[in-house]
């Protein structure tokens, strides 16, 4: 098999439907392929929409994170020279499994992934540099590099290159690679699991590749914005850094994480003083992260 495709869905109702139809032309030019969809206990229509269909192989699990349901959509999976990871609310364009796969080869790539745009057609700033206690800040528009670990400028989208990481909505991952790394860290649920696997990746000397000759639309927010996810989003990257840096840049991640999210709450959304209590006090962090109880993540 030439690549094995996996989505995780949950609760995907408004999405899967156009990413399976939009599959057949995206996997132009790819001789074999595989569908698994492994939905994590969705409540809406979502299982009425996969039942049933000759084209996919459906696991009903339940919902023990984003990373878990990629790794068991790959264990149920044939074998095959790369994994193909879609978020239920992406679609590809026609060719760019193809395109990808070329580049994966090509370049000898652990991850590649496409051009990603939004649902009007902007382009999407889906590359990233590796978290520093510099970046937490999210400064993007000093356009600094030592303070932005969202990369912003169009120009940086214009050609094939390697990041540091990318967004995991729509990634090709080498077999061979996924299997060094040891497949996505379940211990995230959701949100920097593929960080942490693109940055593991690169240090075992498999570099993540952006290719502009493969597009891809990804809605973002499928699985809904709440303040869960976010608090989830924000204990997994001082987590993270934890276990990339040590003990006292995470500290300083962690410091850096409050001060942002409460400004975020005095000059916007009050949602975030909860994601500020739930750094400073574990007790009250979301039980799928299993963060432990320390001040500093598991």
């Amino acid at each position: 098999m030439d690549v094995a495709v996996v989505v995780v869905t949950y609760n995907s109702a408004e999405y899967v439907g156009a990413l399976l139809s939009s599959l057949p032309a995206a996997m132009e030019g790819v001789e074999t392929y595989s569908l698994v969809v492994v939905d994590n206990g969705s409540s809406d229509a979502t299982l009425s929409i996969l039942e049933g269909r000759r084209d996919l192989l459906l696991d009903r699990s339940t919902n023990k994170g984003f990373a878990a349901g990629v790794n068991r959509g790959v264990l149920l999976s044939p074998r095959a020279e790369a994994i193909l990871v879609l978020n239920p609310d992406a679609t590809m364009d026609p060719g760019g499994a193809a395109a990808m796969l070329e580049v994966l080869r090509r370049r000898r790539a652990g991850v590649v992934a496409p051009r990603v745009r939004e649902l009007d057609g902007r382009l999407s700033p889906s590359l990233r540099r590796e978290p520093t206690v510099l970046r937490v800040g999210g400064l993007s528009f000093t356009g600094l590099p030592v303070f932005a670990e969202r990369m912003d400028n169009p120009r940086d989208y214009a050609v094939e290159r390697e990041v540091d990481w990318a967004m995991g909505a729509v990634m090709l991952i080498d077999s061979r690679c996924f299997e060094a790394v040891g497949g996505l860290d379940e211990s995230y649920f959701l949100y920097s699991e593929e960080t942490q696997f693109c940055l593991d990746a690169r240090d075992q000397g498999w570099p993540t590749v952006y290719t502009p000759a493969a597009g891809a639309m990804h809605v973002g927010g499928g699985s809904g914005e709440s303040i869960l996810t976010h608090t989830m989003q924000m204990v997994n990257r001082v987590r993270l850094h934890r276990r990339r840096r040590g003990t006292l840049p995470a500290f300083g991640y962690l410091v850096g994480s409050v001060l942002v999210e409460a400004r975020r709450a005095v000059t916007g959304s009050r949602m975030h003083w909860g994601v500020v209590r739930a750094l400073l006090h574990p007790p009250s962090r979301p039980e799928q992260i299993s963060a432990g109880d320390r001040l500093l993540p598991r």
